[in-house]
């Protein structure tokens, strides 16, 4: 069964780190783009980055550029979101995703992890 599974959210203060994995099993999403979007209380889901895995094309939302980094390991089997100075806005669940098509909106993903939450104290 393919599935998408998120690990290494949790409590951070104000201006630390994190970094964030998501595990593809099954072997099914070698070939789809995977993306990382976040939903905090009361706001809409809202993107936060993506990487092809065949051509590695990246983007980020305007506003995480320098502080968030997306990259994937050699075996093409876990894509990460490195995450510095984080704020406590940055407070959301954050899902991995998967598309056939490389999109930064998401609605073009069919394939979501359950979430990771990651929590920014002040």
């Amino acid at each position: 069964q393919a599935q998408l599974v998120e690990s290494g959210g949790g409590l951070v203060q104000a201006g630390g780190s994190l970094r964030l994995s998501c595990a593809a099993s099954g072997g099914t999403f070698s070939r789809y783009t995977l993306g990382w979007f976040r939903q905090a209380p009361g706001k809409e889901r809202e993107f936060v980055a993506c990487v092809s895995w065949s051509g590695g094309i990246i983007s980020y939302a305007d506003a995480l550029k320098g502080r968030f980094t997306i990259s994937r390991d050699n075996a093409k089997s876990t894509v990460y979101l490195q995450m510095n100075s984080l704020k406590p806005e940055d407070t959301a669940v954050y899902y991995c995703a998967a598309s056939k098509t490389y999109s930064t909106n998401w609605y073009a993903y069919d394939y979501w992890g359950q979430g990771t939450q990651v929590t920014v104290s002040s």
